[in-house]
């Protein structure tokens, strides 16, 4: 189509330029004449070739408009089906959500339950007996350490937790009517023996296998083995048959092991003081020496309080202020007051020194009041050592069991209340003699300042009689210097 439009502008071209050279050149019209002549073949040819492409044309035409219609009937089809998939699409992200939502609060749920079992399993330990996780021990713990094990999937979590609670469910129902389990127990003195277990209600009870050792099953600190505790009396009559037969009699308890748990925690101050060993026997001698020395000077105090008598002490002073001391001392040697005995002695002795007098008959009726303060300063100082000696010891008898046998904790355990009972009761007696001892030291005190007050009353009183004396007596012998001087 491009060739024949242009053939078709060449031959114009020439037709047009053999016009205009035939009007210029007359000359020259054989030349255009060829040349016209070959302008109109080469035209007559190119409007057949013309027709032959219009033709062609209108061939063609027909099954490219029928292809046409086609190509877009099919692009309809496609938008319609794209605009089903849009439309599915959106219905499908709809739906995505409400799914993910669902979802959410079903792994919401799932949590959920999974932290109900984790919490179950946590607390069903603490609800059963100790004797019973060598029963069930080993699935609690499989429970507890499935939430906390972040290697396993979320499936594996739920099949351990639910096969706790399988294990605990068939522990409800063999719990019925009571049941009986293999296991180990530590008796008294710290041996692991192998028996039985019955499980009654609240109560558990243990037989061993070799020995026949039984008892009530009590769980003990810092240990997962039960502790066999023997009972007394007809408590203890029928528990072997009990646990070996799963037949017997044992006393009802009401209180559904309250009464049991009582009377196994049942402790008094004698077995406490067995308890804490040989170091008690001191510390009962630390404690007995304060108690009776108390209990003496509170008796002295009362009496020497019943004794006292404010006004023959005026008595007493009334005749040293009028000269007769002789009535004085009278009066002190029949007096059972420290204090007027104390001046009455001075008097007597007032010709070689009041003073020293008085010092001395102070410090012999002090005397009197300082005894027992010393003890009990002996004491208070002594019964914490006393007892820290019987911590050392008490930890020197469970350390040496360390490295030897570790499957006695009550041994163990024992040595280390030995050590903290030795501990509280010399402090308890440090304490307690502590109160006394102040309470001696400040009733001497106040005896001291009594006698000092009235010993310094009494000197004043005396200096003025002695200056009375003196004058006196250079009175009755005037003239005694003068004659000196004369001879």
């Amino acid at each position: 189509m491009k060739t024949l439009l242009k053939t078709l502008s060449v031959t114009f071209c020439i037709f047009f330029l053999a016009i205009s050279s035939f009007a210029e050149q007359p000359a020259a019209n054989e030349t255009m004449k060829q040349l016209s002549f070959s302008a109109g073949q080469e035209l007559a040819k190119s409007i057949q070739e013309l027709n032959k492409l219009r033709e062609q044309i209108a061939t063609e035409k027909l099954p490219l408009a029928q292809e046409l219609t086609t190509l877009e009937e099919k692009l309809a089809q496609i938008r319609r089906d794209h605009e089903k998939v849009t439309r599915l699409v959106d219905a499908g992200n709809l739906e995505i959500i409400t799914i993910k939502a669902e979802m959410k609060a079903r792994q919401d749920e799932l949590a959920y339950i999974g932290n109900l079992l984790d919490e179950y399993a946590r607390t069903f330990e603490s609800k059963i007996n100790v004797s019973e996780l060598q029963y069930c021990g080993e699935a609690i713990l499989t429970a507890k350490q499935a939430t906390e094990n972040t290697t396993l999937s979320l499936p594996e979590k739920f099949a351990r937790q639910t096969a706790f609670v399988n294990v605990s469910l068939k522990r409800l129902f063999d719990a019925i009517g009571g049941m009986r389990f293999p296991g180990v127990g530590v008796d008294f003195q710290g041996a692991v023996a192998d028996g039985q277990f019955a499980i009654i209600g609240p109560v558990a009870l243990f037989c061993a296998k070799i020995g026949g050792a039984a008892g009530l099953a009590i769980p003990q600190s810092g240990s997962t083995k039960p502790l066999i505790r023997p009972l007394e009396g007809k408590l203890q009559s029928g528990i072997a048959d009990l646990v070996e037969t799963g037949e017997g009699l044992v006393p009802l308890d009401p209180s559904r092991g309250g009464a049991l748990k009582a009377l196994v925690q049942k402790t008094s101050l004698i077995h406490i003081f067995k308890k804490g060993g040989p170091i008690m026997w001191p510390l009962l001698l630390a404690a007995i020496l304060p108690m009776g020395t108390v209990l003496e000077r509170v008796f002295f105090l009362i009496n020497e309080q019943r004794k006292r008598n404010p006004q023959e002490m005026e008595t007493f002073f009334a005749a040293v202020g009028q000269g007769d001391t002789e009535i004085a001392i009278r009066i002190s040697k029949v007096s059972k007051y420290h204090v007027v005995r104390t001046l009455g002695y001075a008097l007597t002795h007032k010709e070689k020194s009041l003073e020293s007098a008085l010092l001395y008959a102070q410090e012999q009726e002090l005397k009197r009041f300082r005894r027992g303060i010393p003890i009990l300063d002996t004491v208070i100082t002594l019964a914490p050592l006393l007892g820290l000696l019987g911590t050392v010891t008490g930890m020197m008898g469970s350390f040496s069991l360390i490295g030897g046998e570790l499957s006695a904790p009550g041994a163990i355990t024992g040595g280390i209340a030995e050590a903290l009972i030795a501990t509280a009761f010399g402090l308890g007696i440090a304490i307690t003699s502590l109160i006394p001892f102040n309470f001696l030291n400040t009733k001497m005190e106040e005896a001291r300042l009594e006698i000092e007050l009235a010993a310094t009353q009494l000197e004043l009183m005396m200096h003025p009689q002695e200056s009375t004396a003196d004058a006196v007596a250079h009175v009755a012998h005037p003239r005694q210097p003068i004659m000196e001087e004369l001879l």
